[in-house]
């Protein structure tokens, strides 16, 4: 299943850029779990996972343009 932006924006992959990544390749994630932020006009919105799963990639870069459609992460899930 692919996690995809919801909006145009710088994307992060962890808070800070001294911090851990949100999710990382291999990792379970929940349904609700934020795997990432992306920045517009100065304001941070976080994206929750639609799924639960396993994190098998994460295409998106830190401080990276997406685009909204863009894929950021990609969860392999149960069944």
């Amino acid at each position: 299943v692919e996690i995809r932006s919801p909006m145009i924006g710088i994307f992060y992959r962890g808070p800070t850029s001294d911090s851990p990544p949100y999710v990382a390749v291999g990792e379970h994630i929940e349904v609700g779990q934020t795997i990432g932020l992306i920045e517009a006009m100065k304001v941070f919105s976080e994206v929750p996972s639609e799924v639960a799963g396993r994190v098998v990639s994460v295409p998106a870069e830190t401080g990276k343009l997406v685009q909204q459609g863009e894929v950021l992460v990609v969860v392999e899930t149960a069944g």
